[in-house]
């Protein structure tokens, strides 16, 4: 004798069962996927918190990342599952004992209260694992580090501070030779390199004074160090006709003349120093640079914000 057929309805409601199953698993391995992703995100922030370590952030990151991609591709894939796209055409109804059967297996498994459920648990661990991945995100802005406030604007130049040569010896009115120059500093801030300057012997008549935004000692002048373009150290002095020169892009800057430049990538002059004798004859700074020293910036010629005490 063969097996009694089993009725078309039931084959149905199984066939529902089995799907339902599936998307059970399917549910369990995305809620693993996104729990995974929240605990590795907020490993990547105690590790970065605890002083950072390139290495494991990378791979908390990875495994983050990753673990959200396979939970959106299971979920997608295995729970929505593919669209089904159906052609029009004239009614084909199902026997009574079909439909009752199919709306009861559906009701069991995929009713409105059960996958409302699931999707509303899936959407809340996706939910933290966006909002963990989003507080590892905001980690790189953390290592930016403070704002820059007025130390873009600002040196260790005051009124009153005498100069000192590198070796830190204090520098006279006298020591300077037309034709040479001096790498000077803050006598409170030797090495600093934002306060570099150099301090440039003029040959007689030939400095324009009236040219100069600040006060200079008569037969030098002092300028910033620190090239205008991409804040190479200004090295090289052409003493015959009153050139400094930065030897990384070849910028040339007029001595005698504010520093205006005379060739090179960069498109702005030196900033000048001004200097002044005390009555002990040392050269004293009689304030900060002219402008900022260094590359330009966007607000450079803002108004200057006070130095922080």
């Amino acid at each position: 004798m063969s097996a009694p057929e089993r009725p078309p309805g039931s084959a149905r409601a199984e066939q529902w069962r089995r799907r339902r199953q599936q998307q059970d698993r399917a549910t369990r391995v995305a809620a693993a996927c996104f729990l995974v992703a929240i605990v590795a995100a907020l490993a990547l922030f105690g590790v970065y918190l605890a002083g950072g370590q390139t290495q494991a952030e990378g791979v908390l990151l990875a495994v983050a990342f990753g673990a959200v991609g396979l939970g959106l591709a299971v979920w997608v894939r295995q729970i929505i599952g593919a669209r089904e796209v159906v052609e029009d055409r004239y009614p084909m109804r199902s026997r009574q004992q079909e439909r009752d059967d199919f709306e009861a297996a559906y009701e069991e498994a995929l009713g409105e209260a059960g996958d409302g459920g699931r999707r509303r648990f899936l959407l809340r661990l996706l939910g933290g694992a966006g909002a963990s991945l989003g507080l590892a995100l905001v980690l790189p802005f953390r290592s930016l580090g403070p704002t820059p406030e007025g130390e873009l604007f600002h040196t260790a130049w005051r009124d009153g501070v005498r100069l000192a040569a590198e070796g830190g010896g204090l520098v006279m009115a006298t020591d300077v030779s037309p034709d040479e120059v001096l790498t000077v500093f803050p006598e409170d801030a030797i090495g600093d390199p934002s306060a570099q300057a150099l301090l440039v012997g003029t040959r007689e008549g030939e400095l324009d004074v009236d040219a100069l935004p600040g006060e200079t000692v008569e037969g030098m002048v002092c300028y910033s160090k620190i090239c205008t373009h991409a804040g190479c150290p200004v090295g090289l002095y052409r003493a015959a006709v009153g050139e400094l020169i930065c030897p990384c892009h070849q910028s040339v800057f007029d001595v005698n003349d504010a520093a205006r430049v005379l060739s090179g990538p960069t498109g702005r002059p030196l900033p000048q120093l001004p200097i002044g004798v005390d009555d002990d004859g040392h050269v004293i700074a009689l304030g900060d640079f002219s402008e900022p020293v260094g590359p330009s910036f966007w607000n450079l010629h803002h108004d200057r914000p006070e130095p922080r005490a």
